[in-house]
């Protein structure tokens, strides 16, 4: 055995004293401190697989919009079925999406109205079965969004007022309201959708804004809408078929989105890193606790001629020993924590402590994906800090006088 390593082991061995009790505490807090950030970071990462999900469940994965003038496309059948026969493409629905004003008894609202057909809104949007009605879009129907539906207090079968944007864009022209009628009330799951969002035919949206033919736009889904490869070729592909079109991605319409869940997962890894770090300031002064206690033997081990090396190893090894403790007991109680999440929460909701309000996110259960990429730079700042922690006391240990270290 290496007399570095020797040395580290010896010092470590209990004695009850002072030092024990910081190097106890030393590993006790690298432990906190690895196990709270991995268990943040698989946390955070099953949120934004979460509202990834959700959102490529109800908004198309690459949207086409026309150039040309009064921005319709024309010929859109022709054009799904061309996108329809490319490898990837899973539905294809032209639509048209616009802003409206729906009334209900003094009650207001200003949903997105997506104008679509009915048997293509089933296969293009994932919203399961209606909370209440049907999707059925014949005739003068139209089918809300549940927390829209509560928040203009209508139920399937009222009639709601509907009030075009041609009304106040066009001049030479009176728009007057229409009146359709809910057949139906979903819900995606997400509240941005479920209060922003309401369903109606084709037939209807073009009779809503005035047009006689033409889409505002044709959504595609894919079947690998995150494959990094997969997506992008589809995506070439797509550009290629309809040259006059622009093409924007999901990653481009919901960009803000997942940038700001990005940054707060990583601004939230961050400030709980400084828990390890602190930790770490506690093994360095463990380690200069043991220098000053082991200061007569450093002496002798000097004057028997042992070389600064050989004594600062053994600093090192003994810092990096209370790492290396630290982390496994830390990446143990990181993944009995994530396999028992759930759990945790139901028996802290019983102390009444709600940590996770479904109120508030709208989930039955805490979303959670450990990464492997985020245990392996949480245990790498761990050593590296850890080796820098142990590199000042070492230093200070091997630079010692002998004569005056023997002499105390």
């Amino acid at each position: 055995m290496p007399f570095p390593v020797f040395l580290a082991l010896k010092y470590l061995k209990p004695k009850r004293s002072v030092t024990s009790v910081i190097t106890c505490v030393s590993v006790l807090g690298v432990l906190l401190g690895v196990a709270v950030v991995i268990i943040v970071r698989a946390v955070m990462t099953g949120f934004g697989d979460l509202w990834q999900e959700k959102i490529l469940d109800f908004k198309p994965h690459v949207t086409l919009t026309s150039f040309g003038a009064g921005r319709v496309i024309h010929g859109e059948e022709a054009l799904a079925g061309k996108l329809a026969e490319i490898p990837g493409v899973t539905a294809v629905t032209p639509e048209i999406d616009t802003r409206v004003m729906l009334e209900y008894r003094s009650r207001v609202a200003a949903p997105v109205v997506l104008g679509v057909d009915q048997d293509r809104f089933s296969k293009a949007y994932k919203v399961g079965a209606p909370r209440a009605g049907t999707f059925d879009l014949e005739g003068d129907s139209i089918v809300l969004g549940v927390d829209l539906a509560r928040s203009l207090g209508v139920w399937v079968g009222d009639d709601v007022t509907v009030y075009s944007p041609k009304t106040l864009a066009a001049r030479d022209e009176i728009f007057l309201p229409l009146k359709w009628r809910v057949v139906g009330i979903f819900s995606s799951g997400q509240r941005d959708y479920d209060a922003g969002f309401a369903v109606t035919s084709l037939v209807n949206a073009r009779e809503l804004m005035g047009m006689e033919k033409g889409v505002f736009a044709v959504h595609l889904k894919m079947s690998a809408p995150a494959d990094p490869v997969a997506f992008p070729e589809i995506c070439r592909q797509v550009a290629a078929v309809a040259p006059d079109c622009r093409l924007v991605t999901w990653q481009e319409a919901d960009r803000e989105i997942f940038n700001a869940l990005a940054v707060e997962k990583n601004m939230t890894a961050l400030l709980l890193m400084l828990i390890t770090v602190v930790a770490l300031f506690c093994v360095m002064n463990t380690l200069l606790v043991l220098t000053v206690q082991k200061t007569p033997e450093i002496g002798l081990l000097k004057a028997l001629g042992f070389p600064k090396g050989k004594i600062m190893g053994a600093f090192v090894v003994h810092g990096l020993v209370q790492c290396t403790a630290g982390v496994i007991l830390g990446l143990a109680a990181a993944f009995a924590v994530l396999k028992n999440l759930q759990n945790l929460v139901e028996w802290l909701s019983h102390l009444g402590i709600d940590v996770f309000p479904k109120s508030v996110y709208g989930l039955d259960a805490i979303p959670c994906r450990l990464v492997a990429a985020d245990v392996v730079w949480v245990v790498a700042i761990v050593f590296v800090f850890g080796l820098l922690a142990s590199l000042v006391p070492a230093f200070l240990a091997a630079s010692k006088n002998p004569v005056e270290a023997l002499s105390k």
